[in-house]
């Protein structure tokens, strides 16, 4: 029997995850033994393309990689927790559109297609110091918006966002879920210092107080302190394991959506690899929590997927290797003596 409510759908979903598909990985390995070089040579790209098989359910290949940006506008902006205006927002979704911020750049140099939401972004979401960012229907609405990222077809979602104010957000999120004090949560994010950092841990601390009786329910702490953005990336990330899609998990902000699942479901990121360790000091914190070890450490902090969409160059590159490499058969090769 199920209550009717807007969330019941995802608690469902959540409780009946598809696995791997562990007839690919074994093909993968076999072959693998065959490639001329020394096992394991190639290290952990040998690992990414038995993931890639595990969750696609055939031989490792991207042919249709995507980025997708959600952005989000955020009511906690109000009490200055961050160095921009929310304006700044709707501005750098035009700037994706007309191609001159770095996630496009590096969607460039990768070969990779981008899609940008703008979600409601005259709308912010509630102040989440004094009240919900969002009610149960908005955010269940939101999360099967970001479902949709993967209408059209691909075959490895890397998934970003933007959103002044949403580092404080992310913060709240990991503070609800995983303890600690504010402030071992709560980053530079866009480069918020002294009074702005000051007032940043604040309103985290603040906001969790004031949910406190709800954050033993990981849909409830989303709706209750994310945003839109973190809702849709949830949305997707869920959609994703549905349809068989690996996905690639950006920064500070992405991992905040990913742990919700994680904590609902602990299986739920295991087609998930996380693109790199962000310069947001938390945010190793956070994938300690969800045992997981990120690609690429290259003190980014900027959002947007950018450190999803340069870990997609080495996953394709993984998968390349594993199909285009010759056996020792067809190279004529010398195998190593036993």
């Amino acid at each position: 029997m199920t209550s009717g409510l807007p969330f019941d759908d995802f608690r469902n979903l959540l409780r009946d995850l598809p696995g791997p598909d562990e007839d690919a990985v074994a093909a993968v390995r076999a072959r693998d033994i065959q490639l001329t070089k020394p096992p394991g040579a190639l290290g952990r790209l040998e690992s990414i393309a038995e993931w890639l098989a595990a969750w696609t359910g055939r031989p490792p290949a991207v042919t249709r990689p995507l980025v997708a940006v959600f952005a989000g506008n955020h009511g906690v902006v109000q009490h200055g927790v961050a160095p921009f205006p929310a304006s700044v927002t709707a501005q750098m979704v035009e700037n994706f559109a007309a191609g001159g911020a770095a996630i496009n750049q590096i969607c460039v140099a990768h070969d990779l297609g981008l899609k940008v939401f703008d979600l409601a972004l005259e709308y912010p979401t509630g102040d989440i110091t004094q009240d919900s960012a969002m009610d149960e229907k908005t955010c269940a609405a939101t999360m099967a918006f970001g479902m949709e990222a993967i209408a059209g077809g691909t075959d490895l979602l890397c998934l970003g966002e933007m959103g002044i104010g949403n580092t404080t957000v992310a913060a709240a999120i990991f503070h609800a879920l995983f303890g600690g004090e504010p402030a071992d949560w709560v980053g530079p994010g866009t480069g918020s210092a002294g009074p702005v950092l000051e007032r940043k841990i604040e309103a985290v601390g603040q906001a969790v107080q004031f949910h406190r009786d709800h954050i033993g329910d990981p849909l409830e702490v989303l709706r209750r302190l994310g945003g839109r953005e973190i809702a849709a990336v949830a949305g997707a990330i869920l959609a994703a394991r549905m349809e068989r899609i690996p996905v690639i998990i950006d920064g500070f902000v992405v991992t905040a959506a990913a742990a919700v699942l994680h904590v609902a479901n602990p299986s739920a990121l295991d087609h998930c690899l996380v693109g790199h360790v962000s310069a947001e000091p938390a945010h190793a914190r956070a994938l300690n929590e969800l045992g997981k070890e990120p690609l690429l450490s290259l003190g980014m902090r900027l959002g947007e997927g950018t450190g999803a969409a340069l870990a997609a160059g080495i996953v394709k590159a993984a998968a390349l290797c594993h199909r285009g490499m010759a056996t020792f058969e067809q190279a004529g090769v010398s195998e190593k003596e036993s």
